[in-house]
């Protein structure tokens, strides 16, 4: 066995693995799942309160220690939140202002509503570009460039 069989292979393998399970927990999504869920400064609740959150806010996971997800948002403010208020549920955040809401995945389609920079919008589907969404009441399409999420 040459040194190549023995060291370096295994030793790339083992790099190539943790660099796969890096990216893997770096695009992890979650969304929080009450109204009013608390993004603190630290992993507890001794920690400061930084900001009151709406139900459904995307966040992307960074870390997570007892319980606790260190989390950034879609203008990369980054805080923890308990894992109790979290869920899987897809959603986006609207990048502009005025995003057009519109009745099929396409810009010939007729605007159904227009979100507000910021605002939450549930995910649906998706075809090629186009998100599906919910807003309110309204279903439609909004093109993908113009939301932060999954």
């Amino acid at each position: 066995m040459n040194l190549a069989t023995r060291w370096i292979f295994p030793l790339l393998l083992g790099m190539s693995l943790l660099w796969g399970a890096t990216l893997a927990h770096a695009a992890q999504m979650i969304a929080t799942a009450t109204e009013g869920a608390h993004l603190r400064s630290g992993p507890s609740t001794r920690y400061k309160v930084q900001w009151e959150l709406s139900r459904g806010f995307p966040l992307q996971v960074i870390g997570n220690k007892s319980g606790w997800y260190k989390v950034r948002d879609f203008e990369g403010d980054t805080g923890w939140i308990a894992r109790s208020v979290t869920n899987r549920q897809a959603h986006h955040v609207a990048k502009v202002e005025g995003l057009n809401i519109r009745s099929g995945p396409g810009t010939s389609y007729r605007v159904l509503a227009k979100a507000r920079y910021g605002e939450i919008l549930r995910t649906l589907g998706r075809q090629g570009n186009w998100v599906k969404v919910k807003l309110g009441k309204v279903t439609g399409w909004t093109s993908k460039r113009y939301l932060w999420g999954w």
